[in-house]
């Protein structure tokens, strides 16, 4: 089943990125981070339980990071944009 997990977190992931990059969706859309924010936190998860102390790191950051714009999101605060 870990490779299952694996596989759909990363999924969620690369959809967000696939979808940014032909602008489907904005970089600061809520959908966008949302994907990135699931993806990450199954992934970081994942990772913890494998005890891959590096990929804890990277997909835990990316999930703080996630988490943080969607929180200035509610708030009304505008995000950097990429495009």
């Amino acid at each position: 089943m870990g490779q299952t997990v694996q596989f759909a977190g990363a999924i969620l992931i690369l959809v967000a990125f696939v979808l940014g990059q032909f602008r489907v969706l904005k970089l600061e859309s809520f959908a966008y981070l949302w994907l990135n924010f699931v993806g990450s936190v199954v992934l970081t998860a994942d990772a913890w339980r494998g005890q891959q102390w590096g990929f804890v790191l990277l997909e835990g950051v990316w999930a703080l990071v996630s988490l943080w714009s969607i929180a200035a999101r509610l708030r009304g605060k505008p995000l950097a944009s990429g495009h």
